[in-house]
Order: structure tokens, then C-alpha cells, then sequence
């Protein structure tokens, strides 16, 4: 009797007399409380793990904001960065909030049409970063028909799952990129008549995809381990931004416009078209002259567009955003001690420079590694210099002995 009145919780050390229930193991006792600590731990780690992507749209959160945000990144680019805005907007308020049973919200896929080096991905990796969800870029061209060498689409999903850590929750609520999806345009108007395994075919693959269907999903992706589990994947939440350069299309929005354009006023109204951006006046008609089917042009019902960078724009590109190139070269130097500073002149000659080669925001990079190439070489091993200035003629002297000045060229 008295072994019993002895017996004691073996984590808290409470006594029988001092808990209600004493649960007994093979050497050791835990009661009551002891379980329910246990318990709370393992719920407080749980959902820490849960909230590592917070895919609930915050309540003070609105468009505005998330405009607000895009501005700090992303120059230029006004009518795409509202446009987008708004259908990350309805697109979360559509999953984060319950909805009565009869009304049915459908989801609202973005695609973005522009020019290379315009801001699409950008623009999709800074909403991705703003609402903390996954995020996965893939490539339209890798894709190929089912049972064709090549990727199948479900490998989207695969690289969304690794970016969401294998998260099947937080997965099912993230943001896919899809780049160069003009890449999959099918040859004709027409549907084709032979088999088009990278084009058509993708398209026709995609589409449950975009709509909102179960997936299974191989974990690793591709298709080297069939004998690998699959995961299922529900991709009705999931945001699909399809963005493209479609190079040519300006002639096929160019060619409706002037075939619209008849009867009185029509000189009037031909005068008021900007030739030198046609792809403001995108419609889904012009894609679907371009070679997207039209079930993947219903699914990407949000269809806005991104204008040519001028210099003005490639200027501000250089200087203002958070992660500005002068800002990162500057913070490379500083690393080393040394104070960089780039004169008003030498930035506007990269920046005629990059309009030239026409490679949007990405020809700045590119020129501004051949210009800084050799002091970045150079000068950490000199111990002596504290500051560093870039002019006109170091600039020039710079891209003009790199290759870069045979681009033009080419």
C-alpha cells in the first residue's frame, strides 16, 4: 500500500494522491497534465511548420498595397502593375475567406505579354515574396507531350512542392510562373493536322493544370524514377502566371487594327495607334491568332501587357528600385572596403547602350559586368585604394575591349 501512495509522475515528480490520472509505462508514470503539456508542444511545432508560408490574405491588406510594394521593385509598368494587383487580390480573397455554397468564384489566371527584359518574372517573384507563399519558375519549352522525350507538365507542380518544402498545404496555395508559354504556340490558326508534341500538345496538357484538377505528382520530377511515389496535388488554389516576349505579334495586332480600321474617321483613328508599342492593344483574339488554343485562352482570363523600357525607364532601373544593379555593384565594393560611385555620364551611356543591343533590363547587367569586370579584379588585391569612380571615357574604354561591342553586329 504503501509502494502505491509512492508512485510518482516521472516527468513533474507530482505523486498519485496529487494528479488525477497516473498513466503507467513499462518503467515510468506520466499524468494528466504532463500529457497535456506534451500535447500543446507538439501542436505549437506543428503549426510552426504549417506557417512557414502564410497563405491567408491579411485583412488590411489590399490592392493598393500590393501595388504599393511592386513600385518598390518593379519601374515602370503602371497599367500591368494594377492590373496584377487586383487579380492577386481577388485571387487570395477567393481561397482565404468562406463563400456562400451557391456562388462559385472561378479562379482567375494572369498572363503577361512583353517584351525580354520588360519585368514579368520579376514581377511575379516580388508578389510571391510579398505574400510569403511558394514560388516556382519553370520553363514552357522543356515540355512535351505525354509519352514524348521531354518533361511533362506535372513537373511544374514537382518544382513547386520543393519550393514549399514538400508541403502539400502550402503548395496547393502558391504561385507557378510559367515562362515563354509562346514557345508552345501551335504552328497555324489552325488545329493541327500531324502530331505537335512541344506545342499544341503542351497547351492541351496544361489545361487541367490551369482549370483545377487532382494531379499526381512524382515527387522528384521528370520522368527518370517511375517507380517513385506520387503526390497528389489539388491545383485549384494554385495562382498560374503565363508570361512571353511573342515576337511577331505586333504584326498580328497590327494587321487586325488596320482591318478594323474602315469607314469615316478611319485616317483619324489610324493616327491615334502608337506603332511603336503594339502590344498595349493585345486583345485575346491576337493570341489566338498567334497559336494558343482557345481553352488555354479562357483560362488565363486576366490578359495585361508590359511596355518597352526607354532610357528613362532603364535609368530609373539603374538607381531607384531596392535591388538596383548600382546598388548591388556599390555593396560588392563596400564589401571590399571600397566606396564605388558611377558619374551622371557613364550611366546614360550604358543606358544608350542597352537600348541598343534591345535587351530590355537585362542588357544593364550585362554591360555593367563588362564595364566592371577588371576593377572588380584589380582593385580587392589593392590594399591602397578606398574609393573608385566609373566616368564617360572608363566606360567606353571598358565595353569597347569587350565583347559586347560586336552585339550590335551580330
Amino acid at each position: 500500500m504503501n509502494k502505491e501512495k509512492d508512485i510518482s509522475c516521472s516527468f513533474c515528480g507530482r505523486k498519485k494522491n496529487e494528479v488525477m490520472i497516473l498513466i503507467a509505462g513499462i518503467d515510468s508514470h506520466i499524468c494528466e497534465k504532463c500529457v497535456a503539456q506534451a500535447q500543446q508542444i507538439i501542436d505549437e511545432e506543428v503549426t510552426q511548420q504549417d506557417d512557414q508560408f502564410d497563405f491567408t490574405l491579411p485583412k488590411d491588406v489590399k490592392p493598393i498595397d500590393i501595388y504599393n510594394y511592386l513600385q518598390e521593385y518593379v519601374i515602370g509598368q503602371e497599367e500591368a502593375k494594377r492590373a496584377i494587383s487586383v487579380a492577386v487580390y481577388n485571387h487570395y480573397k477567393r481561397i482565404s475567406q468562406k463563400f456562400d455554397s451557391d456562388i462559385d468564384i472561378e479562379k482567375a489566371n494572369i498572363a503577361m505579354v512583353g517584351e525580354t527584359g520588360t519585368g514579368k518574372t520579376l514581377i511575379a517573384k516580388s508578389i510571391a515574396n510579398f505574400l510569403n507563399v511558394p514560388f516556382a519558375i519553370v520553363d514552357a519549352t522543356v515540355f512535351t507531350e505525354a509519352g514524348y522525350v521531354g518533361e511533362d507538365v506535372e513537373s511544374i507542380l514537382s518544382r513547386l512542392l520543393q519550393a514549399a518544402n514538400y508541403d502539400v498545404k502550402a503548395a496547393q496555395k502558391g504561385i507557378v510562373y510559367v515562362d515563354e508559354i509562346d514557345k508552345v504556340a501551335r504552328k497555324g490558326d489552325n488545329p493541327s493536322v500531324t502530331r505537335d508534341v512541344s506545342g499544341e500538345g503542351v497547351q492541351q496538357s496544361l489545361l487541367k493544370l490551369l482549370e483545377g484538377a487532382e494531379v499526381s505528382v512524382p515527387a522528384q520530377g521528370g520522368r527518370k524514377h517511375p517507380e517513385q511515389k506520387m503526390i497528389k496535388v489539388d491545383t485549384s488554389n494554385i495562382l498560374f502566371i503565363c508570361g512571353g516576349a511573342f515576337d511577331g505579334l505586333e504584326r498580328v495586332i497590327a494587321k487586325r487594327l488596320q482591318t478594323q480600321v474602315i469607314g469615316y474617321g478611319a485616317q483619324k483613328n489610324k493616327e491615334n495607334i502608337d506603332k511603336k508599342n503594339m502590344l498595349q492593344y493585345v486583345s485575346p483574339q491576337d493570341l489566338r491568332s498567334f497559336g494558343l488554343i482557345p481553352e488555354i485562352i479562357g483560362r488565363l482570363p486576366v490578359l495585361t501587357h508590359l511596355h518597352p523600357l526607354d532610357q528613362e525607364a532603364l535609368k530609373a532601373i539603374l538607381r531607384e528600385p531596392k535591388n538596383a544593379l548600382i546598388k548591388q555593384y556599390q555593396k560588392l565594393f563596400e564589401l571590399d572596403g571600397i566606396q564605388l560611385e558611377f558619374e551622371e555620364d557613364a550611366l546614360d551611356f550604358i543606358v544608350e547602350k542597352a537600348e541598343e543591343f534591345k535587351l530590355g533590363a537585362r542588357g544593364l547587367r550585362s554591360i555593367l559586368e563588362a564595364v566592371m569586370t577588371d576593377a572588380m579584379f584589380d582593385l580587392p588585391s589593392k590594399g591602397d585604394v578606398s574609393q573608385f569612380n566609373v566616368d564617360l571615357q572608363y566606360a567606353k574604354e571598358k565595353l569597347d575591349s569587350s565583347k559586347m561591342k560586336k552585339l550590335k553586329a551580330a
